[in-house]
């Protein structure tokens, strides 16, 4: 592992999502205000929702970076001022920018805040980096594209104090670091604003001039293939081999997704880069990694990290779930946990339990008991609050889990 101290940066969709973020290990936090962010699904956060969350950041040491990576046009440059100067009022750390015009209304706007260069600018050399820095910036996310032999270049080449930012794990992107037009043409979504449809994703069939109506698909089978489907990429096995190469950031994807993925999946990053701290040389635990399993994905890969392509399955675009979300810990009453369900659990079950800071643990489901203290023998309405008499130390805020694989 490099000497220098690796940031965790975890996304954050809305304040549950931040909230869990930082409890589970972040060093830093992702998110977008009402506009300008590349993710428009998620809820995001307004103006008095973005001062809470630096303020509830900061109070934990964790730092705040707004994207503002949208590819603007004319008519979005007049909002841009004010929210730039909002952001650096009330203690934004940085700005992730993939826009020139924007790299350059940020630093007047709101100079006291550092400008990251965004993925979405495509940064895959040297030079690219070293422009970057002389135009004001302190970081740049480097395109998922870049091996680590290159990154290793990059970093030899560029100032000391330019920091480089790398993903991680999460999703990939069949277009390059996500600069598409597919969303666009097919459904009038813009990718590059935030609005993203996906439609790399869907299934597709051939059809012919003259049979408009005949459906052909594009593998023997009878189903038709998802040609743009691409694999999840997941390095916390390479870790030590990202920061050799440089790397000072190691950013996880996912703002569209729930709270429960980020928790699990910056607690597992947070776990593994503590072990190869304290256990230089040595290969990871398996029960870390297999946090990794415990949340929706698709197929995993390296993405371009080792040269090649980090590889896509054609023949589906469901996620893989190994466990379901059972339910979230609310608190303890007595000898009775609280527990919010998600999905349905009944008595007798073994539910998986993550909660900051401690390894994942296992406990089965003795006496439940609903609102009314009645016994019952299972938890089939979402939403619902179930009383778990037990003595197990579980945290408000915990995940349990119970395994049942399935694709979705």
């Amino acid at each position: 592992m490099s000497h220098t101290k690796l940031e965790l940066l975890a996304p954050a969709g809305d304040m549950e999502r931040l909230v869990s973020a930082v409890q589970y290990g972040a060093d830093a936090v992702y998110l977008a205000g009402k506009s300008f962010g590349m993710r428009a699904a998620p809820q995001n956060f307004g103006e008095q929702e973005l001062e809470q969350a630096v303020e509830f950041c900061h109070k934990n040491g964790v730092k705040v970076y707004v994207t503002c990576n949208t590819l603007p046009r004319n008519e979005d440059l007049a909002e841009l001022p004010r929210f730039l100067t909002f952001c650096g009022e009330i203690g934004v750390d940085a700005f992730i920018i993939s826009d020139l015009g924007v790299l350059s209304m940020a630093k007047r706007y709101a100079p006291r805040v550092d400008r990251h260069v965004s993925t979405q600018t495509g940064i895959v050399n040297y030079e690219a980096a070293r422009a970057c820095f002389e135009f004001g910036a302190s970081r740049v996310v480097l395109a998922r594209e870049v091996p680590l032999q290159e990154i290793r270049e990059i970093r030899e080449k560029t100032p000391p104090e330019l920091e480089l930012e790398a993903f991680v794990h999460g999703a990939m992107c069949v277009s390059f670091s996500g600069r598409c037009l597919l969303s666009n043409y097919m459904t009038g979504r813009d990718a590059n604003r935030g609005q993203c449809a996906q439609p790399c994703r869907w299934e597709y069939f051939l059809t012919e001039k003259e049979r408009p109506n005949q459906h052909f698909t594009i593998v023997q089978e009878e189903k038709g293939a998802y040609i743009f489907n691409s694999n999840d990429l997941r390095m916390i096995e390479h870790i030590p081999e990202m920061a050799a190469a440089g790397i000072s950031s190691l950013k996880i994807e996912g703002r569209a997704k729930s709270a429960y993925y980020v928790a699990s999946v910056t607690s597992a990053y947070r776990q593994a880069i503590r072990f190869f701290e304290e256990h230089p040389g040595e290969p990871l635990p398996s029960e870390i990694l297999e946090e990794t399993e415990k949340i929706s994905h698709r197929e995993y890969s390296q993405g371009f990290y080792f040269g090649g392509e980090p590889g896509q399955t054609p023949d589906r675009s469901q996620y893989t779930r190994k466990y379901e979300l059972a339910a979230v810990c609310e608190g303890r009453q007595g000898e009775y946990i609280k527990l919010r369900e998600r999905n349905r659990f009944f008595r007798g079950e073994t539910v998986d339990i993550l909660q900051p800071g401690k390894p994942a643990f296992t406990a089965v489901l003795t006496e439940l008991f609903n609102e009314d203290w009645e016994p019952i023998e299972a938890a089939p309405h979402a939403e619902m609050v179930v009383y778990w008499k037990t003595d197990a130390e579980i945290s408000e805020g915990a995940f349990l889990r119970i395994r049942r694989e399935k694709q979705c």
